[in-house]
């Protein structure tokens, strides 16, 4: 089955940076675009950050500058780099993959950003 592991959450300070992966099993990674979410207490789930297959990737205008996406086919990875964190960027974030129609979700890691 699809599954999906995020890691590397936690308390920054504005200005802060770090480093969210996802470990992805259950299908053939490097064909499948991905993608980050986040989403905030009473706010509805929005996309971040995608990757193609291909590497080529794509931001929400409120993250562009700031925040990269990446992957790694070999770990079956992907990764966002956020950096210069806000704290409206306090929100769970979630990698999120689409196969065959269907979304698969990871577990998420909450972000706080707060002085």
């Amino acid at each position: 089955q699809v599954q999906l592991v995020e890691s590397g959450g936690g308390l920054v300070q504005p200005g802060g940076s770090l480093r969210l992966s996802c470990v992805v099993s259950g299908i053939i990674f490097r064909v499948y675009p991905m993608g980050w979410y986040r989403q905030a207490p009473g706010k509805q789930r929005e996309l971040v950050a995608a990757i193609t297959s291909g590497g080529s990737p794509n931001y929400a205008d409120s993250v562009k500058g700031r925040f990269t996406i990446s992957r790694d086919n070999a770990k079956n990875t992907v990764y966002l780099q956020m950096n210069s964190l806000k704290p409206e960027d306090t929100a769970f974030y979630y990698c999120n993959v689409k196969v065959f129609g269907n979304d698969y979700w990871g577990q998420g890691t909450q972000v706080t950003v707060s002085s």
